[in-house]
């Protein structure tokens, strides 16, 4: 099969053959019809995340192998199914979980397959969708979208359950309790969606692109903040008329994370999502005298996603704005030169 490829040492993306996998067990084989764009393989292309002081955390350490097929937001059609296989068919479009766990330990046996020490994560450690075609490792993992248009249903794989799961770690709050969410890209875009579509009325979303945040508050946003210029924290907490009842950091550097957690209230909540890397220091008396809870948040359950598709389904969940691209290797490598640069509203989705 034809897939494209990032090799160690290099940032270019390359159009590689290598042999379509034939499924066995419960494996189901799919041809790939969308694959979005996900910031993550900006990191992935670069071989490694910013770990602050700590210097950097290289995949290569982590058993990562190149050359790389990336691409984890995936919506494609069965075309082979292994012999233990009961639900699937060669015909159906499925969109695909992706974070796979080992399938063995307390986590996965509990159905947190996000939560395993031993991921096989596809498009990170095992080939993904930016390719003709992608193995699943078990039907459980893929998920009927009928109904959905499939280029924003691939979305709901990462961004869309990234969002969705760092919601429910901020919620149940009361509508008017004020939530920040940094970050105005496609996850934070959905995630101000998101936040809507439960119910949630006080929302600030923040960002650098003016028109980033046009797009927050057409899709829900009540408040709206530029995160560039002085006391960054100080402008949040005017502009939600006080302290924030959490704040949900899609970027997750030094800046963020630091004026994140000035802002928030007694008893606030930080939950880090973003992997833009740096670090946060934090004066443990205050964090004890103001009750506060700093969290991380890494994508989400099958539930998660299973549960999120359902909202899809119900048209509680606001659409945010696709672009769409042609799944070359000339796309994939713009498509993240994009994402690198940043200010992109919405999310590239590469379509077959």
């Amino acid at each position: 099969m034809r897939a494209f490829a990032v090799v160690e040492g290099s940032t270019s993306i390359v159009d590689i053959e290598v042999p379509t996998p034939v499924p066995e067990g419960s494996q189901v084989l799919l041809r790939v019809i969308h694959s979005g764009v996900c910031h993550t393989d900006t990191h992935l292309r670069q071989g490694y995340y910013d770990l602050g002081s700590r210097g950097e955390l290289r995949l290569v350490d982590r058993g990562i192998s190149y050359p790389l097929v990336m691409g984890h937001e995936v919506v494609g059609v069965v075309e082979q199914v292994g012999p233990d296989v009961t639900t699937s068919s060669p015909g159906q479009t499925r969109l695909v979980y992706p974070w796979i766990g080992c399938g063995e330990c307390r986590q996965c046996e509990n159905g947190q397959d996000n939560h395993c020490a031993a991921g096989r994560n596809l498009g990170v450690a095992a080939h993904g969708g930016y390719a003709d075609h992608i193995l699943v490792p078990d039907e459980k993992y893929l998920i009927d979208i009928e109904g959905l248009d499939p280029a924003w249903a691939a979305t709901l794989a990462c961004s869309g359950l990234t969002a969705y799961s760092a919601v429910n770690k901020v919620l149940p709050l009361l509508p008017e309790e004020p939530v920040a969410v940094v970050g105005a890209g496609g996850v934070g875009l959905t995630a101000v969606a998101t936040l809507r579509a439960l119910g949630h009325e006080a929302i600030c979303a923040v960002d650098l692109s003016e028109e980033n945040l046009r797009v927050a508050g057409r899709i829900g946003a009540s408040e709206i903040v530029r995160s560039d210029g002085g006391d960054f924290s100080g402008r949040l907490v005017e502009a939600c008329g006080e302290p924030v009842a959490a704040v949900i950091d899609f970027v997750n550097n030094s800046g963020t994370a630091a004026a994140s957690y000035s802002a928030l209230r007694k008893a606030g909540k930080l939950v880090q999502v973003g992997l833009f890397g740096g670090e946060l220091t934090m004066a443990t008396v205050l964090n004890a005298l103001k009750m506060l809870t700093v969290q991380g948040s890494f994508v989400g359950s099958p539930d998660e996603l299973r549960q999120l598709v359902s909202l899809a389904k119900q048209d509680l969940i606001p659409t945010i704005p696709i672009i769409r691209e042609p799944l070359t290797a000339e796309s994939v490598a713009a498509s993240l030169d994009r994402l690198s640069r940043g200010g992109v509203a919405g999310r590239i989705v590469l379509q077959a």
